[in-house]
């Protein structure tokens, strides 16, 4: 849809000139959440959010309270950039979600140049991106995406909004892999600090191969090989990561 409204933007109508206009830091970090979330599959409402917000970099400055998000989620609906339904979910309008993919390709441009060029370590890239995303203009991000070669994801595996990624259909999460069968990690969760950090330590991470050793729903814990070492997610987590069977 980025790409596709760029393309369409007419210099006179106000849609142009909205997307011209960068919104505040704090939106802008409103609405990479509401994306990324979506992408996870999750309906999205207040309590998620405020939840959600509590494993964001304290960099970032949020509330997580209840009454905070809730002001924001109103202040955004009256600036058109989401709808609430009468069930208390949260959407995207079409220009929040313009504005939203832009902010997820930035941040995860800014994740790319911060491991690939600058060296930063895997497990700090995603907090480092928090920082860049914020202070990148069109111009600076056009240069990146040329020195980074037209990425199509980032480190962890999620597709850059407005690149050539196309989401292999073939994969599946963790959760429902088979006992036995040998996977390749195709993208994993990154917000939560501590869990990005492990998948680092034991190198879990997109491109390396795995085996289920047991998956059971009444433990709720999935085990498994990656790199001779025995790993166990649980099936909340495990419902979060992305294989594809070799």
């Amino acid at each position: 849809m980025l790409n596709e409204l760029l393309e369409m933007r007419n210099p006179d109508d106000k849609l142009s000139e909205r997307f011209e206009t960068r919104l505040s830091m704090a939106v802008e970090n409103y609405l990479l959440s509401i994306i990324r979330l979506e992408e996870q599959g999750f309906r999205i409402s207040v309590a998620l959010l405020s939840e959600h917000f509590k494993s964001l970099p304290s960099a970032e400055g949020l509330g997580t309270s209840l009454p905070s998000v809730s002001a924001m989620i109103r202040r955004m609906a009256r600036e058109s950039l989401v709808k609430v339904s009468a069930e208390k979910q949260i959407n995207l309008t079409k220009i929040g979600r313009v504005f939203a993919e832009s902010i997820l390709r930035r941040h995860r441009l800014a994740e790319r140049l911060a491991v690939d060029v600058l060296g930063v370590d895997l497990a700090l890239a995603h907090e480092e991106a928090h920082r860049l995303e914020h202070a990148m203009s069109p111009y600076l991000e056009s240069k990146i995406v040329v020195l980074l070669e037209y990425p199509e994801t980032c480190p962890f595996g999620h597709g850059i909004p407005g690149s050539t990624y196309k989401m292999d259909n073939s994969c599946i999460t963790l959760k429902d892999a088979s006992i036995g069968d040998l996977y390749v990690v195709d993208r994993v969760p990154e917000d939560d600090q501590n869990l990005l950090k492990y998948f680092v330590n034991n190198s879990f991470l997109p491109g390396h191969q795995i085996t289920i050793e047991d998956s059971s729903s009444s433990r709720g814990v999935v085990e498994l090989l990656c790199e001779s070492k025995e790993l166990v997610f649980s099936i909340d987590i495990a419902s979060q990561i992305w294989v594809k069977q070799v």
